[in-house]
């Protein structure tokens, strides 16, 4: 063995490791080599010989670190290019007409009295990237299967559009209804993708930066999750996500780049749009982009392929034997590259070229313009296509292509890399005419001076359209196309939900745990258990469902590779490649993700999953809203559990847990239907009629509606009642019924509460009738939100049909014979129950847990904002004395005894129960 003294610090990962050298005179010659090299053939050709030195071990398994980054050159040299397997003649042409019409479709869009905008600068500088998929690689859905899932970004639409015109998908009169989707309808086009505004057109919706990346992400993990299981044979479906070098700074972007690279994602690529501007100026304009994305995505396991020059710079990097250019490619900075797209070749030749005479000799033999045509590799259908063909046959890890481009390729000197190109969106006649002759488009001035700009067609017998339409059946079918094959799914029989609805009896269990306990009844349902995804953002334990791990199990790709240090526990913990279980770590963006993937899988691959997210309510639409967006704009369904809701439920966590606000952030989605349960046979109900609306089928919605529940839940235990005899099960759906009436009193009175407030409205229904002669009803708001959005319809119908009966909202129904005056009370900010209090009749009044949240016992947390049973009490008598019914001497008298204003003096209540 080496001694320590011949134990020499070699550099790996930027750090010194002390490895011990067992063959120093050997050593010793390698080191003289390159010694030599540098020396006599100089640093460049020195290091080139260690890049292929590089190259070599890893042929040969060598593990030698990787590169953080690797010369500002195409990843896949010329002489490894594959054959071009298209006519790139008529694809040129194709490109040619779509760019025109993209274009013109926004430029008609300003047209006077329609101003509506659009972006045409995107698609141009990622035209090419587009075309060769279509013509090569994106797969259809005409086989039966999910073909591909494509991702655009979303700025480039107009492209899309385009594309579809040419293939007669869609009329000059759907272009002419860009960005008017209510007054051009039947005919109109969304602004972006949008799912739920071209339901048979779009299948998923970028335009929010940085959502696209982590949507493709856990797609392609979820078409693995859906194979490994059984659901569907996704073998063959590849996701790709195009996107912005800008938009890559978004933190969903790269967040989750790991997980792809650690399950071996190789039916993943993503292509990097990476014309170098943001929406105002350059992404990084002392820097550079490119290698700056590569060393990030190298970092985190990935493929990484540059597309970075076209074809006609080859010859001179044929020419480049002492590294000259690649060294002036690798130092000059964005910013200075985007200054050159916008001049002349003789300024290029004095600038990129002109101060050293290696470089100016290379150049001597071409013109002016033939330098100013040196162009970008995202621009070159060829060297596009070798990439992508590497990106596909790649094995083992998820790939990324970061193509060079430049924003408002092809528009014309006003608009090719200018700062302000992305808010460009008219081109005057002479933009016109320049575009028109760049493109080789036969269409006349008089056309381009006479009015609007005309689209332009060959004609559906040309060699090109039918070229175009070629293509299309040998890849399966019109992308992008979103079809729905999922079939409704055979629900559950009533008995399913029989447990849940006897209560728990002397069992004192948070609705949490009421739901898991009616989840386990489902799942072991024989038509439907196997297609719920379970997910959760590491905290399984705390909703009290570690009892699925053995029997549903986790999935993981690569099964369970070591020894659980729980094994031999009842409730170990348990991975394998077919689980059910999503646990996606701590990262709601992942598991939202995930939901999404899952809740969209009857239209893309024609098999419903029933996901259900549980998370800690605090981090979910505070947090990933963004997301719960994108999964009503996608159309996914599923159902999302708000877990250790409410300001004061969660005990000693405080402010950043105490959620008193997602039922009102829900109430802003309009595909979202919350529910603020507070019992186990409550939760039997809504789960049951989400089930029904989303997978089953009515004459309304053969294929189910395009929803998703929200349901908090708490981690407080109670005493779950057993069902009603004559439960009132349309209240309980349509968010209000009487839970519990008044027994004794004279003075009657009105209690709503939801979800943990319950036990307190009937404490306080307790304390009014034995000492305050006051008879209240305590009914069980079970959704504020449905109520709100009832009775706005009904408004909406009378504004609109003053002729027809005028309509009553369903609250106002339910209250119209309750006598007194009603006080609403949740865990909840004021907000949520005021909802409804324009259609309360009589006497309103909220409480609710307004303010921060902060760590002490319930029963201080509650006291402080005056929620509590006596609370309530309080403002009970307080609107009775309101209304002339009581002397208003009794309030200080309950405020006194219930010592109202000492928060010390209240119950501390129960404590625990996480779940």
């Amino acid at each position: 063995m080496a001694s320590a003294s011949d134990r020499s610090p070699i550099i790996i990962g930027g750090l010194p490791s002390q490895v011990p050298d067992f063959d120093p005179e050997e050593t010793q010659e390698w080191l003289d080599s390159l010694d030599a090299a540098v020396d006599e053939r100089g640093r460049e050709r020195a290091r080139y010989l260690m890049l292929r030195l590089i190259e070599r071990a890893r042929a040969r398994r060598v593990a030698v670190p990787e590169m953080r980054s690797t010369d500002y050159v195409n990843t896949i040299p010329t002489r490894a290019e594959p054959f071009f397997p298209g006519n790139e003649e008529i694809e040129r042409k194709i490109l040619n007409a779509t760019r025109w019409n993209a274009a013109v479709m926004v430029s008609r869009a300003q047209r006077p009295g329609i101003g509506v905008g659009g972006h045409i600068a995107t698609f141009a500088s990622s035209a090419s990237l587009y075309d060769v998929g279509f013509n090569h690689f994106f797969r259809g859905k005409d086989e039966g299967d999910g073909g591909d899932q494509v991702f655009f970004q979303g700025h480039a639409s107009p492209g899309i559009y385009a594309r579809a015109y040419l293939l007669d998908r869609l009329s000059e009169q759907h272009l002419d209804g860009f960005r008017q989707e209510k007054s051009a309808a039947p005919y109109a086009l969304s602004s972006y993708p949008h799912p739920r505004s071209m339901p048979d057109f779009w299948e998923f919706p970028t335009v929010s930066m940085g959502l696209g990346p982590i949507g493709a992400v856990y797609q392609a993990r979820m078409n693995r999750y859906m194979h490994a299981r059984g659901i569907a044979d996704t073998s063959k479906s590849h996701v790709w996500a195009f996107l912005g070098d800008g938009e890559m700074d978004e933190p969903e972007s790269l967040g989750q780049l790991s997980i792809a690279a650690r399950e071996g994602l190789d039916n993943l690529t993503f292509v990097v749009n990476c014309n170098l501007q943001r929406l105002d100026g350059p992404v990084r304009g002392n820097g550079k982009i490119i290698q700056e994305l590569e060393s990030i995505f190298r970092g985190a396991g990935w493929n990484v392929i540059k597309l970075i020059w076209d074809r006609s710079w080859d010859p001179l990097l044929a020419q480049d034997r002492d590294g000259v250019l690649v060294n002036r490619m690798n130092t000059t900075p964005d910013g200075q590259f985007q200054t050159y797209a916008t001049e002349s070749g003789a300024y290029i030749r004095e600038h990129f070229f002109g101060d050293d005479h290696r470089l100016r000799a290379m150049v001597e033999g071409m013109t002016d313009d033939q330098i100013l045509h040196l162009g970008r590799g995202g621009h070159d259908h060829r060297k596009i296509y070798a990439a992508y063909k590497a990106a596909v046959e790649h094995k083992g890890q998820p790939t990324v292509i970061l193509a060079k481009t430049i924003k408002g390729w092809t528009l014309g000197p006003n608009f090719e890399g200018r700062n302000a190109t992305h808010q460009m969106k008219k081109l005057t006649v002479d933009d016109l005419k320049h575009f028109r002759d760049r493109l080789h488009l036969p269409i006349s001035d008089k056309d381009l001076e006479s009015g609007p700009p005309p689209y332009y067609h060959p004609g559906p017998d040309t060699e090109e359209i039918q070229y175009m339409h070629d293509r299309r059946r040998s890849l399966g079918g019109y992308v992008p196309t979103r079809v729905v094959r999922g079939k409704p799914l055979a629900l559950p029989e009533d008995k399913t939900y029989a447990s849940v609805k006897k209560g728990s009896g002397q069992q004192s269990i948070a609705t949490t745990m009421a739901f898991v306990r009616l989840l386990k009844d489902l799942m072991r349902d024989k038509e439907i258990g196997r297609r719920f995804v379970l997910i959760a953002p590491d905290e399984y334990r705390t909703f009290g469902m570690d009892s699925f791990f053995p029997s549903a199990k986790i999935y993981n790709p690569l099964g369970q590779q070591y020894e659980a240090v729980d094994r031999e526990l009842l409730l170990a913990y348990k991975e394998s490649p077919q689980g059910q279980m999503l646990h996606d770590g701590i990262s709601e963006a992942g598991c939202t993700a995930s939901l999404i993937a899952a809740g969209s899988a009857y239209a893309t691959h024609g098999e419903p999953l029933i996901p259900v997210y549980v998370f800690y309510s605090m981090f979910g639409f505070q947090r990933t809203g963004d997301q719960f967006w994108q999964m009503a704009d996608q159309l996914a369904r599923g159902f999302v559990l708000g877990a250790t809701a409410g300001r004061t439920t969660l005990t000693g966590e405080g402010l950043q847990h105490a959620d008193g606000h997602s039922q009102l952030l829900a109430s802003t989605n309009p595909a979202c239907v919350a529910y603020d349960p507070a019992f186990g046979f409550e939760i039997a109900h809504i789960v049951q009629d989400g089930l029904r609306r989303m997978y089953g089928s009515s004459e309304k919605h053969p294929h189910g509606e395009d929803v998703f529940y929200y349901l908090t839940v708490y981690n407080e235990p109670i005493q779950h009642p057993a069902e009603p005899e004559s439960v009132d099960v349309e209240g309980i759906l349509k968010g209000l019924y009487r839970f519990s009436e008044g027994t004794s009193g004279s003075l009657p009175a009105q209690i709503l509460a939801s979800g943990v407030a319950m036990p307190w409205a009937v404490e306080a229904q307790k304390i009014l009738a034995e000492e305050w002669n006051v008879k209240a009803d305590v009914w069980s708001a079970t959704s504020w939100n449905e109520l709100r959005r009832d009775a706005v319809e009904c408004e909406e119908h009378n504004l609109l049909h003053p002729e027809e009966e005028q309509r009553t909202p369903y609250v106002t129904r339910k209250l119209a014979s309750a006598q007194g005056p009603v006080v609403a009370v949740s865990d909840w900010m004021r907000s949520v129950p005021d909802q409804i209090a324009r259609w309360v009749p009589g006497t309103y009044q909220s409480l609710g847990a307004d303010g921060f949240g902060f760590a002490d016992t319930r029963g201080a947390a509650r006291r402080f904002f005056h929620i509590d049973a006596q609370s309530i009490v309080l403002a009970v008598l307080t609107e009775l004395a309101r209304e002339g019914h009581l002397d208003r001497s009794v309030l200080k008298q309950a405020i006194d005894r219930y010592q109202l204003l000492d928060v010390a003096a209240a119950d501390p209540g129960a404590a625990g129960g996480d779940a």
